[in-house]
This record gives C-alpha cells, sequence and structure tokens, in this order.
C-alpha cells in the first residue's frame, strides 16, 4: 500500500500520544509524508486518548476517512473504534489485558500478549507501548531501525539504560511478529524515498516559527489547552533573538501587555482559546480605536464556557468577528494548514503594522496539535512590512491620528523627537486628544478606522484558495482547518464525475466578496462545511450574499473526514438533479 492510517488508543497517561509520535517520527525520516489527529482526555492521567497517523508516498490532505490498522492498548479502545476500521482492516490489541466480546466480521484481528512481552523480555511492564511499535513494524514492513532510533532519542535523557530498554520493547515486538506470528491480512507499505528535506512541524509550532521570522519581541500569555504549546516553544526561542516571554497573571494581563509593547514600537502577540480569549474583548477595543498593532490567536476548542478543552470547533467565529462593544473594527484570519500556520503568522503580523490594528487569528485544536511533513519554510515569500512612523515636517506639528489618503497615519515610538501623542480608549481628535462629547469628530474618526478595515478587503480576496473546478455546479465555501478535508473531497467527488470546487479563503472579516461573486457565478448549490452547531460561517455569509446555503455542521467535538464531504457532495447533486427533471415535466 501506498498510503495508510494508523490509529493507536489507549488510557491517558500512559504514553500513547508519545508512542503515535514517535510513529510519526520514524515514518517521516523513512521519506514518508505524514499527517496526524490526535485527541486525549482533558484529565492528567485516565480517560481515553487515540493518535491517528495517516503515512503516504503523495502529498497528504486529510487524516483520513477509516483507519487500516487499529492497535489497541485497552478494551475501551477496542471499542470505541473496532467498529470504523475500514473493511478488511486489521485489528492488534493486547490480549494481556482484555479478549474482545467479537471481532468486527470485516477485519482481522490480532491477539498479541504485549504486557507479557514487556515483562518478561524487557522487565518494564510500561514498554507495552513500544512493543506495540515493533509488532507494528514487523507486520506491515514499517522501519524498524528508525523506529529504535527515534525511541533512543526520546529517552536518553532518562539514561542510557531506559533508552536501551525501551528500543530493545520495539525489536521484542518486532521479533514476535515476524517470527510467531502467522500473518494473515495482505498489507504491507510501500518503501518510500523522500524526493527532497522537509520538516515535521505541527500548526502551533509552525505558527510560532512565522511568528519568529516576523520580528515577533514580545509575547505575553496564560497557559491554556490547546494553546500553550506556542508559548513553550517561544519561551525557548524568542529569547535567543532578543525578544521575552511573559506568562500573566491571565488573559487581561495578557492582553495589556502586548498593547502596551506594541505602543512601545515592539511587534507584539498572545495566544489563547475560547475562555481566555472572552476576557480579551474590552482591550481589543482599546486596540481599535487606539490603533495599535496587536495579533491575538485563538486556538479554539469546544466551548461554551469551559467546554471540552482538548476537543475541536470551529466555534470561535461570531466572537472574533463581533466580539466587543460598539463599532470595533478588526482584521479575523483562519489559518488552513501547518504549512499555512507558518505563512499566516507572518501574514498577521503584517496586517497588524500595516493596518495599525488587531488581527484575530483562528485556529484549532485539530490544526494545532496536528503534525504534518511540509517544506523548510521560507520567510522570503512574504515581505516583511513594519508599521509607518512619521518622519521630518509630519513631527514638527505632530497628529497621531491625522486624516491621510488611505487612513493610515504615522505611528510614533514614544521617545521620538516630537512625536508625543497620547494614546487613549476615549474618542479623540486628529492629535489623540479626547473629544467625548463631539458628535461629528465621532463619527469622522469611526469612518477612518473603518476605511483602514475596508481597505483589506482586496487583500482578502487575492490570498483566497481555490481547488477543483473554475465554475463547479457544486460550490463548497469553506474556512480554517477544513481546507485539506474539503480539497481532498473535491478530487474525491471530481474522479466520480461531479462538477464540484471549493473556495477557501484566509481572512473571513472583511470578506472576500468580490472572489467569492465571481466563484458562485453558474453554481447550481453552495455546500458551507463547520465543525460548529449553528453554522456561523454561514450566518456570516447569508447576510452578504442571496444564494441558497446548503449547511454541514459537526459538533461532536472531532473534525470532518474526506467522506462526509464527499457524502454531502451526493447528497446535494441528487437535489439538483430531482429539481431538474422536475423543470423538464
Amino acid at each position: 500500500m501506498q498510503d495508510m492510517v494508523f490509529l493507536l488508543g489507549g488510557e491517558g497517561g500512559e504514553g500513547v500520544i508519545s508512542t503515535g509520535e514517535l510513529l510519526t517520527l520514524a515514518l517521516a525520516r523513512s521519506g514518508y509524508e505524514i499527517y496526524t489527529f490526535r485527541t486525549y482526555p482533558a484529565e492528567i492521567k485516565g480517560g481515553h486518548a487515540n493518535y491517528q497517523v495517516r503515512a503516504s508516498k503523495e502529498l497528504l490532505l486529510s487524516q483520513g476517512d477509516h483507519p487500516d490498522v487499529l492497535l489497541a492498548f485497552n478494551e475501551e479502545a477496542y471499542d470505541l473504534h473496532a467498529k470504523h476500521v475500514r473493511h478488511g482492516g486489521v485489528i492488534v490489541y493486547d490480549s494481556d489485558s482484555f479478549q474482545p466480546k467479537g471481532n468486527p466480521d470485516s477485519s482481522i484481528a490480532y491477539a498479541i500478549p504485549l504486557t507479557t512481552i514487556a515483562i518478561e523480555q524487557i522487565g518494564m511492564k510500561l514498554s507495552k507501548n513500544m512493543v506495540g511499535l515493533g509488532v507494528l513494524a514487523g507486520l506491515f514492513n514499517l522501519p524498524v531501525e528508525k523506529i529504535e532510533d527515534v525511541v533512543r532519542e526520546r529517552f536518553i535523557g532518562k539514561g542510557a539504560e531506559v533508552a536501551d530498554k525501551n528500543a530493545a520493547a520495539v525489536r521484542a515486538g518486532f521479533g514476535y511478529a515476524t517470527t510467531k506470528l502467522q500473518k494473515t491480512d495482505p498489507y504491507r507499505l510501500e518503501p518510500a524515498v523522500r524526493k527532497q528535506p522537509e520538516l515535521v512541524l505541527s500548526g502551533n509550532t509552525a505558527f510560532a516559527l512565522g511568528a519568529l521570522a516576523s520580528g515577533l519581541k514580545i509575547y505575553a500569555g496564560y497557559p491554556i489547552t490547546p494553546a500553550t504549546d506556542i508559548m513553550e516553544w517561544l519561551a525557548e526561542e524568542l529569547p535567543k533573538v532578543g525578544g521575552a516571554v511573559m506568562q500573566t497573571e491571565d488573559e487581561i494581563s495578557a492582553i495589556g501587555v502586548v498593547l502596551g509593547a506594541s505602543f512601545a514600537g515592539k511587534k507584539a502577540m498572545t495566544a489563547s482559546s475560547g475562555p481566555g480569549f472572552s476576557l480579551m474583548a474590552e482591550m481589543l477595543g482599546l486596540a481599535t480605536m487606539a490603533e495599535i498593532p496587536a495579533v491575538i490567536v485563538d486556538v479554539q476548542r469546544v466551548g461554551p464556557s469551559t467546554g471540552m478543552p482538548t476537543k475541536t470547533e470551529q466555534g470561535d467565529l461570531y466572537l472574533a468577528c463581533y466580539g466587543g462593544h460598539g463599532s470595533s473594527p478588526r482584521i479575523v484570519m483562519a489559518l488552513t494548514s501547518v504549512e499555512d500556520c507558518f505563512y499566516g503568522a507572518m501574514r498577521a503580523f503584517d496586517l497588524a503594522e500595516q493596518f495599525q490594528m488587531p488581527v484575530i487569528v483562528l485556529s484549532d485544536q485539530y490544526l494545532g496539535h496536528r503534525k504534518a511533513t511540509v517544506l523548510p519554510p521560507d520567510p522570503t515569500k512574504i515581505k516583511v512590512i513594519n508599521r509607518r512612523q512619521p518622519t521630518g515636517d509630519q513631527l514638527k506639528e505632530y497628529k497621531r491620528y491625522r486624516f491621510t489618503k488611505d487612513a493610515v497615519s504615522p505611528m510614533a515610538v514614544p521617545g521620538t523627537p516630537g512625536g508625543f501623542y497620547i494614546a487613549t480608549g476615549l474618542e479623540h481628535d486628529e492629535t489623540g486628544y479626547p473629544r467625548a462629547s463631539d458628535t461629528q469628530n465621532h463619527f469622522d474618526m469611526t469612518q477612518k478606522r473603518y476605511q483602514k478595515f475596508e481597505a483589506a478587503e482586496a487583500i482578502a480576496d487575492e490570498i483566497a484558495k481555490q481547488y477543483g473546478d473554475e465554475h463547479p455546479e457544486i460550490g463548497i465555501l469553506g474556512w480554517g482547518s477544513t481546507e485539506g478535508v474539503i480539497r481532498e473531497a473535491v478530487e474525491i467527488a471530481k474522479k466520480k464525475g461531479y462538477s464540484v470546487g471549493a473556495l477557501h479563503p484566509k481572512i473571513l472579516y472583511p470578506l472576500p466578496l468580490k472572489r467569492i461573486h465571481e466563484f458562485i457565478k453558474g453554481t447550481k448549490a453552495l455546500i458551507v462545511p463547520e465543525v460548529n452547531y449553528t453554522g456561523q460561517w454561514a450566518t456570516l455569509l447569508s447576510k452578504r450574499i442571496h444564494t441558497e446555503l446548503h449547511q454541514l455542521n459537526k459538533c461532536i467535538g472531532l473534525p470532518f473526514s474526506p467522506g462526509e464531504i464527499v457524502a454531502k457532495i451526493e447528497e446535494v447533486a441528487r437535489g439538483i438533479s430531482h429539481r431538474t427533471v422536475a423543470a423538464r415535466v
């Protein structure tokens, strides 16, 4: 097989996620393209965790539809996932832990005494996960030497003895699978050769790397799942380039630090998830009123309130676009892939600096924690933009909020001779002096702030991505992390003979209206897939385009699979066919 999906499941806190990461890295080093999805319990220990790895010789766009192979470390993992294994797929389970009540008729099952092997051959019960990795290597032609190498690297920090034992556990599992197991399934993963150097990055790490490339100097944040690893990575790397990371007491303080640092002339950002992002609403208004560049990342999870901290959802679009009182324009972006996280970070800082306003970047748990193989990022693909600063005569009678042709006013760094001004949350005039009772001035300043917002629409039109047919009968309008799944579904549907295409904007607010109108010309139906209950993107679209939208909503804390999108395309196509027949009759 050139493309295989492996799913590992077991008890949270017992190494399921780290085992998946080791398999991912070993496959990537062996030349395969990889794409992962993980979900884990909110508890520190206990509850169900699983890690899905898709490996292929070709570019991957999604985590796949159904696992080809399930490695179940306990009965709960078996009960939850055995029924989802593809027809004719393989189930490997720890026969020391449980005996299944019955195997799915369509699957091939291997009962392996993982725990016994770990205890008797390694003397370490907890190494059964490594034994399981070795079994997979033996059964499916996986690169056992590469797996051993990454296992040694992972555990060497705990001492050479621990590293050696875990590597030996891999070899023990491999030996069992190749000498004592009668293989009855036909699957083997074809060897791969990497055509060019690639990196294995998560979405969160790629974004942090892009922020670094943009010139980020100050990061402030409060730990929250699933955004924390952005702060953790930057805490290691940002000081190396003269920057600083501050863990604040809460998210209100975090955005306060960001605005203060940006006011002082430094590129600054924060990252949070729904509950923390909600706390930032008032400060977002200050950033808009004082025209301060700021980047705020929301790695979405299931809400409302604390919700489901470790599951994914696209539920914060309303909050991102409209969260705040008064007329409070801000640019809202949505990241689409691991690669786009890097370039999206650079784009976010450029937009914030160019338009001197807050830029909200929407990611989610599915994308933030996803790992994929990507080409080494190239910062030169995006020209770094810095804020406009006053020079020469502009400083003789400096007006911070001067009306200009493009509504962007030069922003002085504190300490600049002649560049003194007041930055306040009160309505103000061109100098920054408060004018809280001047109604005409409020209108003029509001208009100025919205002119900048509307200017961003041209950029939104330019960077929206289109896939499939240029003028399809069935169009799909997606956003955020659904891009790859939709793109793969479009390819599948086109092979089945459907006329289908997708448009995926990267800036959602303001809407890329010109590009959307061009895309929907001639379409007979529009599908809007979203990982939320109400259809927030569909609602946003329906206010600006007057075309019937077929909503596809998923709200169980898990992302779409390509098959779910294809099924909706086929359902809508049948409806179009029925209407055509009725019209002819």
